[in-house]
């Protein structure tokens, strides 16, 4: 098969972790048969630093061409620190979404039996949690109307949602939930909001369509509680952007580290696969970087975009073998013991070249 796909290293570590993943398939690619051609875009600080534009237009023409998009991260700190800045970093990952329709940001979050101990949470709690969120991306409070008035000191963002947002995101949700344990579960805050008592509404209609999924609805607020004391009562959640954003970082420490975790960005047009985890600056350049999310993001991406289940599967069993024989970077064992990203990378790389 031959493989068109778009690569957004972005700023920070980005670049770092995208190189042992763009490794990672490509033996994989070796290896199976299949040809893959790779086409680089600016995105993100890098981008504005060097076309003034978080996500050029020659970006969005490399991802609309592309079968599926490889992404690290977006962020700069001299953005952050300063408040008076026009155009920040973010703003290209919000374009991106927009433009190329992607709607549904799908987010697991599961264990390493060897990595129990590095959760915050205690082992017996999160030993055998596997989950996945479904979080809305291109509706809600990020995207509605907003303003300030400095005269007043006064600024206002609105959060507004359609019918048929909510059904397309929700769609997918059941849709997951049929190939896993038929449990979905929708999160809002129907108590108090009129957009959630529309997604409560929305998700009750489409019930009679998946008369074999048992679908629970709770309020934002009690499942923050309940992921952290009882994650294995999930199976497949779905719920807004802003919700979803605050809750799907929580989850990430059941697992004990943001670098574990892979998600895909799937819609209208090309899917993006990323890690979940920021482009953490503090660490760019020094080699320590966990690749780890990034290799699993391309296993979602072979299985998903391109239905190589092998392929996706001889992924997950490597990063599995490496996390169990302890080749991790310093997040996931002390430091003495630690690899560095490109040794991880090559560890790997060598695991599935083996096989």
């Amino acid at each position: 098969m031959d493989l068109k796909i778009g690569l957004l290293p972005g700023d920070g570590i980005g670049p770092e972790v995208i190189s042992e993943a763009v490794k990672i398939c490509d033996v994989v690619a070796k290896k199976f048969g299949h040809s893959i051609t790779w086409k680089t875009g600016l995105v993100g600080a890098t981008a504005i630093e060097k076309l003034g534009n978080p996500y050029p237009s020659k970006t969005h023409e490399i991802c609309l061409n592309s079968d599926a998009v490889l992404f690290g991260a977006v962020g700069d700190p001299k953005f952050d620190n300063d408040p008076s800045v026009d155009i920040r970093p973010e703003d290209g990952l919000l374009k991106m979404r927009k433009e190329l329709g992607l709607y549904a940001n799908i987010r697991p979050t599961f264990t390493f039996e060897s990595l129990l101990e590095m959760s915050p949470i205690k082992k017996s709690i999160v030993k055998g949690t596997d989950l996945i969120f479904v979080r809305e991306l291109t509706g809600g409070i990020y995207f509605g109307k907003r303003g300030t008035n400095s005269v007043k000191n006064y600024a206002f963002d609105t959060c507004e949602y359609n019918q048929d947002e909510i059904r397309r995101l929700a769609k997918i949700g059941f849709e997951l939930a049929g190939k896993r344990l038929k449990k979905l579960c929708c999160i809002d805050k129907a108590n108090v909001l009129e957009t959630s008592r529309l997604w409560r509404k929305t998700v009750q209609s489409m019930e009679k369509d998946y008369p074999d999924i048992d679908v629970s609805y709770e309020f934002v607020d009690a499942v923050a509680m309940r992921l952290i004391h009882s994650p294995k009562t999930y199976d497949v959640l779905i719920t807004s952007n802003l919700f979803g954003d605050i809750l799907t970082d929580e989850a990430s420490v059941i697992s004990g580290s943001m670098g574990l975790m892979p998600s895909a960005s799937v819609g209208l047009k090309t899917s993006v696969y990323e890690p979940i985890h920021g482009s953490y600056p503090k660490a760019k350049g020094k080699n320590i970087a966990n690749p780890l999310a990034t290799i699993l993001s391309a296993s979602m991406m072979f299985e998903r975009s391109f239905n190589l289940s092998r392929e996706a599967q001889i992924i997950r069993a490597a990063v599995s073998e490496s996390v169990k024989e302890k080749i991790v970077t310093p997040d996931l064992i002390e430091k003495d013991k630690a690899s560095t990203t490109n040794e991880v990378g090559d560890w790997i790389k060598d695991k599935i070249d083996k096989a």
